[in-house]
């Protein structure tokens, strides 16, 4: 099927990030071999030992999971969020995850059109494009059958698959690694090392990860000179070995003779029962994996180096993700002996102060535990003694307006906690405090919300757990009544559960507490963790 084939009568889906990141990957080639979305015999073969059912070599499973309704159908249109068409999937297989309960749908999938946005979007070359050569250093090259430049067999492409801005150890191992790739294929002087061609992959593993590809961006003329950057849509793996592998993959797809692996990531997937093995060989990715030896900053001569040069005693700890983290947290400048002055400045933009950083405050507890007047109290406190920008999404007002006409079926009620999430998220994305104060009774819709949230800035969950008989006893509505009497349906904490978090940051029963000194208690906890500066 193509584009020119009807599909408005086809039923429609649209995934969620990752798994449009995998189709985007699929229809791309990035994935080859795969030419579709995998069914139930394949997905056990690659889960059990890395190979699909007839023995081709593929380390991760890739799924579509849909709603129960849509498993009769023999075609799908899969669309973005937006309801652009994306591909037509013809559908081969569907089963159900015995150890989810999700049901899937498997088959080939047939492009419909490109992703139409998103960020950098004119540096996203398709494997084969032949931009990924004419824009690459100089080097050898052929003509493929099809007429696009492709590496000839003499030629080297060494990739950078990483979800990481490029420090100065990475740049100076890499710089190294180039050397000698060109010494080990005979490009030698005046060729030189830039005869290596580099290629940078930008795994974006969410939608937001666009201060990633700004920060190698920035060192790009810190790179051997050619050296191409390419955001890719490749979603992070729980299994560091089966990322790793997956990674290789992609980079071969895109042409890549050989992976650079930085030794960190490396002695992660090695694990500790493989000690420094996994550097030294192949190991099973699609292309060899080239480590560098160790590399440390030389607090003596103030570079980086290869440890074995380095005396014991003036080697200086690289800086770790955490170090990082806090650093920015508390608005402290990342050291230039780490990284090059752009790339902090990229991470600093990409995550500010916790004081100026948006943040979600998600109030969640039963109906009449004081969570609306804490919120109230809250934002008021913010709004007198702060200059945050504060956003209060009440549940009784969220439902009069921005869910109006919802009911309070689960489907409707888990409806409502996402549109409040969104809104949430954006006002957070923006700089912003947003303060919440739904019910939110079911946990994985709340999981739902700090994901969607967290990925803009920052999310603290407090729950109000006042017990029911108080609520109850408060119940100026009669709500509580009505439900007992069985006139409510689908009441939390009556006739429909209510599922305490076991993961928030602060627990507050306002039987005990006055509505200013649960408020005083939600203060000192943002203080305590940056958000807001201390509060007299």
């Amino acid at each position: 099927m193509t584009a020119e084939h009807n599909f408005s009568d086809l039923p429609t889906w649209a995934p969620d990030f990752a798994e449009l990141a995998d189709l985007e990957l699929l229809l791309s080639g990035a994935f080859t071999p795969l030419t579709g979305f995998l069914g139930s015999i394949d997905t056990a073969a690659v889960i059990a030992g890395g190979r699909l059912a007839d023995g081709t070599p593929w380390p991760v499973p890739v799924v579509l999971t849909v709603p129960e309704e849509l498993t009769k159908e023999d075609r799908l249109v899969l669309q973005d969020p937006e309801g652009l068409p994306l591909a037509v999937l013809r559908v081969t297989e569907a089963w159900q995850d015995s150890a989810t309960g999700t049901h899937r749908l498997a088959g080939p999938v047939e492009p419909l059109g490109a992703p139409a946005h998103g960020p950098f979007r004119g540096l996203r070359h398709r494997p084969g494009d032949p931009r990924l050569i004419a824009e690459a250093a100089p080097g050898p090259a052929t003509e493929s059958a099809e007429g696009s430049r492709a590496p000839s067999e003499t030629g080297v492409v060494l990739a950078v698959a990483t979800r990481e801005p490029l420090h100065r150890r990475q740049l100076g191992q890499l710089k190294q690694v180039t050397e000698k790739l060109a010494a080990g294929a005979g490009l030698r002087p005046p060729a030189g090392p830039e005869a290596v061609r580099i290629l940078v992959l930008a795994l974006m593993s969410d939608e937001h990860d666009d201060a990633l590809v700004r920060s190698l961006l920035a060192v790009r003329r810190e790179l051997p000179e050619g050296a191409l950057i390419v955001p890719v849509p490749l979603t992070r793996r729980t299994d560091p070995v089966r990322d790793l592998l997956l990674r290789s993959h992609v980079a071969k797809a895109y042409g890549a003779t050989h992976l650079f692996g930085d030794p960190a990531e490396v002695a992660e997937a090695a694990g500790p029962h493989q000690g420094a093995g996994l550097a030294a060989e192949t190991h099973g990715t699609a292309v060899p994996l080239i480590v560098p030896e160790p590399w440390a900053y030389d607090a003596d001569v103030e570079v980086w180096r290869p440890v074995a040069k380095i005396e014991a005693d003036h080697a200086r700890v690289e800086l770790t993700r955490a170090d990082i983290d806090e650093m920015l947290d508390r608005g402290d400048p990342i050291p230039e002996w780490f990284t090059p002055p752009a790339v902090a400045a990229e991470l600093a933009a990409a995550r500010p102060p916790r004081h100026r950083r948006g943040v979600t405050v998600f109030f969640t507890g039963l109906s009449g535990s004081g969570k609306s007047t804490i919120a109230r109290g809250l934002a008021d406190a913010l709004i007198e003694h702060t200059s945050r920008t504060v956003s209060l999404l009440d549940g009784d007002v969220v439902r009069r307006l921005l869910s109006a006409g919802l009911t309070f079926s689960k489907t409707d009620r888990d409806l409502n906690i996402r549109r409040i999430g969104y809104v949430a998220a954006e006002v957070t994305r923006h700089g912003g405090v947003a303060v919440c104060a739904p019910i939110a009774p079911y946990a994985a819709t709340r999981a739902e919300v700090r994901r969607m949230v967290s990925a803009a800035g920052d999310f603290v969950l407090i729950h109000v757990a006042t017990p029911l008989a108080e609520c109850e006893r408060r119940d100026r509505k009669g709500l509580y009544a009505k439900a007992r009497a069985g006139l409510v349906p689908e009441f939390t904490g009556i006739s429909d559960p209510y599922e305490e978090p076991d993961d928030a940051d602060l627990v507050l029963d306002t039987s005990q507490l006055t509505p200013d000194e649960a408020v005083r208690a939600v203060l000192d906890l943002l203080e305590a963790g940056g958000w807001v500066r201390p509060i007299s």
